[in-house]
């Protein structure tokens, strides 16, 4: 596994991270397949991976919990394991504290190497200044419950250089991928937080699995007609490597042939920074920019908007938008939005402009327009408008 530098820390992060929020699941409810989640991430750890990272709010609150499991039988002692405060449910002062000690129990640990401030944006980190919630870290830190203290972000470029200028954060992570170059922090975040001597951790380096299938047939023939005989996935996480800023990337991995195949890219000797020729960087811009003119709405399906208090299945209506834009099959995807959500009580109809989850969103999508504008064109496609 190839390993990288994390600042001015004394520790040497393998490039690849684990990350705990698209474990495998089974059943109509979709509990998580612990026995199969917890040998993909032995198997990963055992094979060089040295950073596990979850959240609060994974698979529904239960994600803390299985992975304190998967790290029973020694496996804690090998890897840096990072969670989340859950910035969207602090409301007074000490909520802060009392997250993360209900965090640790859920874990089942004595402390947390990495610890973030989740999800920020302008709004949310305002109220965490409000509420003192760096104080509180610090005094975590102090009492030794958490390691190192950072944050995640989903905003704007301008915020993100205002909250990184205002504490003295041990590192940050951000959403980046070849794709999403100018999308928030983006590379100038990257490179300004690098300047600063900030360790910068990679998140959704395949763009919620976006960029590794089910790819646009012209897409696809772009990376089929390429020389080098790399997958679509390959591409992506060779790009992200790429960068000598990165500290590590992380990869919610869903499946064992998921961990084999990041393992197997991320150990190659020539995954490495500046490891892509300017012939390869210049198609991979090409390959954006064709695939941005498809794209109708850019949801990486992280589920922050859900659960609807109308029951909409956003992230499923979009998907379901942008698959009909990006393959042109609209008859077929208005057939299944009938079936699938009209019928099921779970289409962007039944929105009431509540606004919930266009606050909850880390894209910052226009959500209420654009169920508007997707049921049209559905409706449209069904002869019904």
């Amino acid at each position: 596994m190839q390993k990288r530098s994390f600042g001015k820390l004394d520790y040497k992060p393998s490039l690849l991270g684990f990350g705990a929020m698209r474990f495998p699941t089974i059943g109509p409810d979709k509990e998580v397949d612990e026995k199969e989640a917890t040998k993909m991430v032995r198997h990963a750890i055992d094979s060089g991976v040295n950073y596990v990272d979850t959240a609060y709010n994974y698979h529904g609150g239960l994600s803390e919990v299985i992975v304190g499991r998967m790290l029973k039988d020694g496996y804690r002692e090998k890897v840096k394991l990072a969670t989340k405060s859950p910035s969207f449910l602090l409301e007074k002062e000490g909520d802060w504290t009392k997250f993360l000690d209900e965090q640790l129990k859920k874990i089942d640990v004595e402390h947390v190497d990495f610890y973030l401030q989740h999800a920020l944006n302008k709004e949310r980190f305002d109220l965490f200044k409000e509420l003192n919630g760096h104080d509180e870290a610090v005094k975590a830190k102090e009492d030794g419950k958490i390691k190192y203290f950072g944050f995640s972000f989903h905003d704007s470029l301008e915020v993100f250089k205002e909250i990184i200028d205002t504490y003295p954060w041990d590192f940050c992570q951000i959403q980046l991928n070849y794709f999403d170059t100018d999308f928030q922090a983006g590379l100038e975040g990257l490179k300004y937080a690098a300047g600063k001597g900030i360790p910068v951790i990679i998140m959704e380096p395949l763009k919620g699995g976006r960029l590794a299938g089910n790819l646009p047939e012209d897409i696809q023939a772009m990376f089929d007609n390429h020389p080098k005989e790399w997958s679509p996935v390959e591409w992506a996480l060779r790009w992200v490597a790429d960068l000598p800023e990165v500290a590590l990337l992380l990869s919610g991995m869903s499946t064992m042939e998921h961990v084999l195949d990041n393992l197997r890219i991320c150990s190659a000797e020539d995954t490495v920074a500046n490891g892509l020729s300017p012939e390869d960087r210049e198609f991979l811009a090409q390959v954006a920019a064709t695939w941005k003119a498809k794209i109708k709405v850019d949801c990486t399906d992280c589920r922050y908007c859900m659960p609807c208090p109308q029951g909409v299945n956003i992230p499923g209506c979009f998907a379901l938008y942008n698959n009909a834009a990006m393959f042109g099959n609209w008859k077929e995807a208005a057939r299944m939005y009938k079936n699938n959500f009209i019928d099921r009580d779970a289409d962007a109809s039944l929105c009431i402009e509540c606004g919930i989850c266009e606050s909850a969103c880390p894209q910052q999508l226009e959500i209420i327009q654009l169920l508007k504008e997707l049921h049209d064109r559905f409706m449209f496609e069904l002869g019904e408008l």
